[in-house]
């Protein structure tokens, strides 16, 4: 008898809950994604972007369908518009500049075309639904990969964080691979000395202009003794 009361309910039966449920599902897969990135917004983030923003577009499908009457008009997208302004706040929350680098953008995109996905199933278009949830995986899989390989403007800048050991001449060997390699360095920055280890341990800022390949780069510097960690503002390569 419940289940038969859940289907007469307006806009309560069967077919909501199935559109919540495919909302639930896209939404946790592309968490899970960036979750597996050790991203900042990863799994429960993303699964509860898109499971709200699909009741959203059901509570203003169907949350005033008591108070219409012959004197009283309602827009059922005036409810859902609020999701695209709202979400953009919590995208921004995503995004810190530290060092004049931007971060957080590709993941505050992720948090958008979550919101939309849910947006999508909420409104029973499923199968546009799941071709963005599968564009969005396209994106990450391919097009990064490639953006990597892409020559790069000599003016664009690219910036390298490294860690190294003190006292093993590691500043000289970076510098030199990067002027090797047709590299300028243009800003160099010391973030942090740690004394407080043995041996002690710096923190540098790099700043670079040329068309060389950053990840390339990368790999070269990761030889080099004495160097615990570098990584690329525009590589998603790391060491280690």
């Amino acid at each position: 008898m419940a289940l038969a009361y859940l289907g007469d309910l307006a806009g309560q039966g069967w077919k909501q809950v199935g559109q919540l449920a495919l909302a639930f599902m896209l939404s946790a897969s592309i968490g899970l994604e960036r979750e597996i990135r050790q991203k900042s917004a990863g799994l429960r983030t993303h699964t509860l972007v898109g499971f709200a923003a699909a009741l959203i577009m059901l509570v203003s499908k169907y949350g005033f369908s008591d108070v219409l009457g012959e004197h009283i008009t309602l827009d059922p997208s005036r409810v859902a518009a609020q999701i695209v302004s709202g979400i953009g706040f919590l995208g921004a929350g995503l995004i810190f500049v530290r060092q004049d680098a931007v971060r957080g953008l590709t993941t505050a995109a992720s948090i958008w075309l979550t919101a939309a996905v849910g947006m999508a199933a909420g409104a029973g278009l499923w199968l546009l639904a799941l071709i963005v949830t599968l564009g969005h995986f396209l994106a990450v899989s391919v097009l990064s990969p490639l953006a990597i390989r892409l020559p790069r403007s000599k003016y664009a800048p690219s910036r390298l964080h490294l860690t190294y050991l003190d006292g093993r001449d590691v500043m000289r060997q970076v510098l030199a691979e990067c002027l090797s390699r047709g590299f300028s360095v243009t800003e160099l920055s010391i973030d942090q000395r740690s004394k407080s280890q043995d041996p002690a341990t710096v923190s540098l800022w790099l700043t670079l202009h040329g068309p060389g390949s950053i990840s390339d780069l990368i790999a070269a510097l990761s030889e080099i003794d004495g160097l615990l960690t570098v990584s690329g503002q525009d590589a998603d390569s790391a060491m280690p």
